[in-house]
């Protein structure tokens, strides 16, 4: 860059090194928003961590992670996504995104990912989330007994316990969300839901699948 301004005659000072890159070249720096804070609901039942960080499964069904990430619109108002992935392929079965972070949207998450696969037996189900209220209030921890899944959670404040849902949201995040401008909620949805069930699923390279 250096040695092609000089060429052109520009001052190589870093002031006009950025003017040249946001002006001629059309360049410009991604800026993440600070994360926004959370509301901290009522703890009904933490579980020990069942996963253990061990994020293979020898079959579909039998391992799956789940979390929530913020996104944002152009007017700076916050929306929250809730993901479910199966360990076995790293796959996104179930995704929504709303105004709340709520318990019921990650139960309405968790009963979406269920309708999708015909045939599941929940009583082989492993489900690791955080320890997130949502995750271990009365009404989602009622709500896996109920259809005897098994709940797993991270240490709190331990990341590693759940990385391929943190690995999921960085991709999300850098290969869609900081490349665009999202107006209306129908936009960022739809966006999301696109980017999981197909691009991510069924275009985008996993190195997980060789």
């Amino acid at each position: 860059m250096h040695a092609y301004l000089i060429r052109k005659g520009y001052d190589i000072s870093c002031l006009t090194v950025h003017k040249y890159m946001n002006t001629e070249m059309q360049l410009f720096s991604i800026s993440r928003k600070k994360k926004p804070e959370y509301k901290h609901g009522v703890v009904h039942k933490v579980y020990e961590n069942k996963l253990n960080q061990d994020f293979h499964a020898d079959e579909i069904n039998i391992k799956w992670c789940t979390d929530f990430t913020y996104l944002f619109l152009t007017d700076g108002s916050k929306r929250y996504n809730c993901t479910i992935i199966d360990l076995h392929d790293r796959s996104v079965i179930a995704s929504i995104t709303e105004k709340n972070i709520t318990a019921d949207l990650a139960k309405r998450t968790l009963e979406k990912a269920i309708h999708s696969q015909a045939g599941i037996d929940l009583s082989k189900l492993l489900l690791h989330s955080d320890q997130g209220s949502q995750y271990t209030s009365k009404e989602f921890t009622e709500y896996c007994e109920k259809l005897s899944i098994t709940q797993s959670m991270s240490k709190a404040g331990y990341p590693y316990d759940n990385a391929p849902m943190e690995r999921y949201f960085n991709t999300l995040k850098n290969d869609l969300i900081y490349q665009h401008y999202y107006r209306t909620e129908d936009e960022l949805y739809t966006a999301v839901e696109e980017f999981a069930y197909v691009q991510y699923n069924h275009v985008r390279p996993h190195s997980y699948n060789n």
